[in-house]
């Protein structure tokens, strides 16, 4: 392997990928180790995109756990509603989406999901959605955070896969996108 790769491989991966896509050649220096700050600092720098819409938030812990049954509402003004988690984390309930490029109206449609158990309450999970209304189906991904002054907010991505005619056309059948949910009250 040639010592190029090699430092390459050494490196955190979005600087890796950065500084390939701006052709700079990375070499490990003795000056500047790939675990330090600096090395950190421009990690940080270079895996900001603009293209990619991150929400810098700060998601204090508290001793509130996070509870994912409820009405939750997101940005868009589509709602979801978890009637129960179970002992082992599994959920069911709806999602009613506010925006769609379906021609039939939007109807509600189910949810199944999962979230891991963890004992501060800051719980990850992930569900699944069958659009009625659609041939599509979405998987959302994200992790429930209980703020200082006890507001619960479900950070969420999401693939949406939508049925194609062709697999010429599947270049366009996934979409991507990231929602923050709030607890309606």
């Amino acid at each position: 392997m040639s010592r190029h790769l090699l430092s390459i491989l050494t490196l955190p991966i979005g600087a890796s990928v950065a500084a390939a896509a701006a052709g700079t050649q990375l070499f490990c220096q003795a000056a500047e180790d790939p675990s330090g700050e600096k090395a950190r600092e421009k990690e940080a720098k270079a895996t900001k995109s603009k293209w990619w819409p991150i929400r810098e938030q700060k998601h204090p812990t508290r001793n509130v756990k996070c509870d994912l049954t409820g009405w939750w509402e997101n940005e868009l003004g589509s709602k979801m509603h978890v009637p129960e988690v179970d002992s082992q984390g599994r959920f069911s309930g709806e999602y009613i989406t506010a925006v769609s490029s379906a021609q039939k109206p939007i109807e509600p449609s189910p949810l199944v999901g999962s979230q891991h158990l963890d004992e501060d309450g800051q719980c990850t999970f992930g569900f699944t959605v069958n659009w009625k209304f659609s041939d599509s189906t979405a998987v959302f991904v994200g992790q429930c955070f209980a703020g200082n002054s006890g507001e619960e907010v479900l950070q969420t991505s999401w693939l949406l896969r939508e049925k194609v005619d062709s697999l010429s056309s599947d270049w366009k059948a996934t979409r991507t996108g990231h929602n923050i949910f709030t607890r309606v009250h």
